[in-house]
């Protein structure tokens, strides 16, 4: 059967990963042989993902910008890239990385149906305005949420408290949506109504929460949504 949401008042997406393709900006760069793109797409977004956690563990946050341009300095490094070239390259390439082609539809029927919509991220609101105005999502989003506004990334609850207090509305009346498994289930253990558009057919995550439906991608999110 079907899982539906009747209770859902607001739908607040993760952005990059769900709403945004992470690995266009590598993607771009054609002078680059294949399996090295795939390298390094891979350890940029590896690497970003984990100082992001580490910092937090630390208490010694740093926005999305730096933290993603340390994560490329590695990754550029570790593939033997490295050049100043590449490195300004990708970093303005990844300002405006490309929309996963559902997205503009999937947003739309959201709000056909009355929903709030939104984006929670561990982006600044520099980089958030830059890919949203990119993708031509602005007039289809409520509310733009920057992690910055706490100074702690995700999984922490107050980012995810951020959604709460900024739309007025119950944690458990709120969906969340990301492709990142640990996200989702940390977005789930915090009391969201959790889908987790799985992209990539992984495993599930062993962490505390669990997703109430899983996708393939976001064009299915309509259909689980209550009449």
């Amino acid at each position: 059967m079907m899982t539906k949401f009747p209770q859902i008042r607001a739908m607040v997406f993760d952005a990059y990963g769900t709403l945004f393709d992470v690995g266009a900006a590598v993607a771009l760069c054609d002078d680059i042989a294949p399996p090295q793109r795939a390298a390094l797409a891979a350890l940029w977004r590896d690497k970003q993902l984990q100082y992001t956690w580490l910092r937090g563990l630390q208490k010694r946050h740093a926005d999305f910008g730096q933290v993603t341009a340390e994560a490329l300095d590695y990754a550029l490094e570790a593939t033997g890239l490295a050049s100043p070239e590449l490195r300004q390259r990708l970093l303005v390439l990844y300002r405006t990385l490309e929309a996963y082609p559902e997205v503009s539809a999937a947003l739309e029927a959201l709000r056909a149906r009355g929903l709030v919509t939104a984006i929670l991220s561990n982006g600044t609101p520099d980089m958030l305005r830059a890919a949203v105005e990119h993708a031509g999502i602005s007039h289809l989003l409520d509310h733009v949420l920057s992690v910055e506004e706490v100074g702690v990334f995700k999984p922490a609850p107050e980012v995810y408290q951020l959604a709460v207090d900024r739309l007025g509305i119950p944690a458990q009346e709120i969906g969340f949506v990301s492709a990142n498994g640990w996200d989702a289930y940390a977005a789930s253990a915090f009391g969201f109504q959790v889908i987790w558009c799985n992209r990539a057919g992984q495993p599930a995550e062993r962490l505390p929460g669990a997703p109430r439906a899983v996708v393939r991608g976001l064009e299915e999110l309509p259909t689980l949504m209550a009449e």
